[in-house]
């Protein structure tokens, strides 16, 4: 009688799963996938951009640059003093080397500021700057 009691144990055991591993995979995996995902950066302020005749898609790492109205200076959220332009490029180049200047300029603001911000550019060996326009 007691056989038949533990063969019965025996087979109830064997019919079971442990999902402990297969939880620590999916948590592996929700990890990974947060880790790598993509998250939209801003520059910092909204602008109004001037149109222009051609307009290119650009992808990659983007440093994203806006320059108000008033010619105030704005990198990734933070307004910059445009002194330091040159040294937040090198920072973000030794992250990501192939890194790509877009240039967010409102249609009001003085170009003084847009050409502060490509000489930091080519100071920094930076050589994909672009300016963002409507089509």
């Amino acid at each position: 009688m007691k056989s038949g009691l533990m063969k019965r144990k025996q087979d109830e055991d064997a019919g079971e799963i442990d999902l402990t591993p297969m939880l620590d995979v999916v948590f592996i995996l929700l990890i990974f996938f947060i880790v790598t995902s993509v998250f939209v950066t801003e520059a910092g302020i909204e602008v109004t951009k001037p149109e222009a005749s051609t307009v290119d898609d650009t992808s990659g790492d983007l440093i994203l640059i806006a320059v108000g109205p008033s010619g105030d200076i704005w990198i990734d959220g933070d307004q910059v003093d445009p002194r330091f332009i040159r040294s937040r490029f090198e920072l973000r180049l030794a992250d990501a080397p192939n890194s790509v200047i877009i240039i967010q300029a409102d249609a009001n603001a003085e170009n003084e500021q847009v050409m502060i911000i490509l000489d930091a550019a080519r100071e920094a060996n930076i050589d994909d700057v672009s300016i963002s326009a409507e089509a």
